[in-house]
């Protein structure tokens, strides 16, 4: 009895093996397929970033085509943009205002600009490093040295930052001490102003010049420039830069245009469909377009 009970265990111990068995053979099967499927997708995508990477290089070497400068010599990198190397790109390309020409017969030979060219045009300040007068004599039998000339050593360039200034005018008055006592009304002269070159506001000429040239010649926004003032000591906003700079502009070109205005009005044709219209509109008569 005890036999048979021990080879029912041993039986179903058997088929527990071979289902266990099974069971590993099915989850061995489960993961190779789902490490194939990995493989796979790891292969496409792979692919996909290898033709993102294809289309950029396209999409940048199209762009440089259309937008980019083709006459500038520019050190580049892959993936890197030049945005401080501008000195180092500049520094072996010659100056195109320092080169002059020489034509010879059969070429022409770029002249090397002389150094006293260059800087014809600016002030020159000398700095003269004398030698202290308590040291001014001979070491040796202590006779009071003589000057026997100067040697040159350098040159500097030097830019001096612009400053800023509160400029008041005063005017002063002159009265006649005789008309004060026995003329009714005395006489009285007072120092003359020339006239503002602009009706309101504080802002000198210089001032106005300087702030349209920074914004429409060098490019320099409003907001910069209101910065700029704020470095130099002065709370100018930026509000009232642009009323310098419209106030000057109509005071200035106002005439101008209605110089110029005046002279097309006067004549036979015009240019500008919309002009015909106002010209039609009023008393200088019939107007014809070219």
């Amino acid at each position: 009895m005890a036999r048979d009970s021990r080879d029912q265990q041993l039986i179903e111990l058997k088929d527990t093996v071979k289902e266990l068995n099974t069971t590993i053979r099915n989850l061995n099967a489960l993961i190779e397929a789902a490490n194939k499927r990995e493989e796979e997708h790891l292969l496409k995508e792979q692919e996909h970033i290898e033709r993102e990477k294809v289309l950029q290089e396209q999409i940048d070497y199209l762009t440089k085509k259309l937008f980019g400068k083709s006459s500038e010599k520019r050190d580049e990198f892959e993936g890197q943009l030049n945005l401080f190397n501008e000195a180092e790109t500049l520094k072996a390309e010659p100056d195109p205002e320092e080169q002059e020409f020489t034509t010879v017969e059969k070429h022409t030979r770029k002249k090397k600009s002389k150094m006293a060219d260059k800087f014809a045009n600016l002030p020159v300040q000398d700095v003269i490093l004398d030698v202290p007068e308590n040291e001014r004599f001979c070491d040796v039998c202590g006779t009071p040295l003589e000057r026997i000339g100067k040697e040159f050593l350098r040159r500097e360039i030097e830019f001096i930052k612009p400053s800023i200034k509160i400029i008041d005018y005063y005017s002063v008055s002159y009265g006649c001490p005789k008309c004060k006592i026995n003329a009714e009304v005395p006489h009285i002269v007072r120092g003359r102003d020339g006239q503002a070159h602009m009706l309101h506001g504080m802002a000198s000429a210089g001032t106005v010049a300087w702030v349209m040239y920074q914004k429409y010649v060098s490019s320099l926004p409003l907001y910069r420039q209101e910065k700029d003032f704020k470095m130099y000591g002065a709370e100018i906003c930026r509000g009232t830069i642009a009323n310098w700079i419209i106030n000057n502009a109509e005071e200035f070109f106002k005439p101008m245009c209605n110089y110029f205005q005046r002279r097309l009005v006067d004549g036979i044709y015009a240019m500008a469909d919309e002009l015909c219209k106002a010209l039609h509109n009023s008393s200088y008569g019939k107007c014809y377009v070219m």
